[in-house]
């Protein structure tokens, strides 16, 4: 019983802290540059694949149910907004994270590196797929892969290679405390 409270608590917290990772942004047109993917980076390299999947599940609902707690708004009108596929990728960003880190007692920086970057992967595919559709099949503003990439990929990777590093960096040093959040 001890062990489910602790999994909520743990979930809830980086759902909250995925929230108020949205309102630490540098706004630039249509995919504001946010913190939440450092958040996701540490749901998924401190609670694992299953919970850090669920605290971006957790969030997604939270915002798509009306809540205000995506970098611009929330409600289910938001699936129509260009960035909606980043957050969407936030949920098999955490989990393939997790499930890289999760079984492994020692770990090293490369590996944690090599996880990370591998949940960003996932997150752009994501977002950059949806990106590509809603302009070009919902909102009718025809866009190029390569405008879509400048727009959805290019501004970011330069911010994304510093969270995560941080990212890495945080989590070799502390990792024996964290193991009990894991499966």
């Amino acid at each position: 019983m001890k062990k489910r409270a602790t999994d909520i608590v743990m979930i809830a917290l980086f759902t909250a802290l995925t929230a108020v990772a949205a309102f630490i942004k540098i706004p630039i047109p249509y995919v504001p540059l946010t913190l939440q993917t450092l958040m996701v980076m540490f749901a998924g390299l401190v609670l694992g694949s299953r919970r850090g999947a669920l605290s971006q599940i957790l969030y997604l609902t939270i915002g798509l149910i009306g809540l205000p707690i995506f970098a611009q708004g929330g409600g289910p009108g938001y699936v129509l907004q260009p960035s909606f596929g980043f957050l969407v990728g936030f949920i098999p960003g955490a989990y393939i994270i997790g499930k890289i880190v999760e079984k492994e007692t020692v770990l090293k920086f490369p590996r944690i590196l090599t996880a990370l970057l591998l949940g960003q992967a996932a997150i752009y595919l994501i977002g950059i797929s949806y990106l590509y559709f809603i302009f070009n099949f919902i909102i009718y503003k025809p866009i190029s892969l390569s405008a879509t990439l400048a727009i959805g990929l290019f501004a970011f990777i330069p911010g994304d290679i510093i969270k995560t590093i941080v990212a890495a960096a945080v989590l070799v040093p502390i990792r024996r405390r964290l193991i009990l959040f894991q499966s």
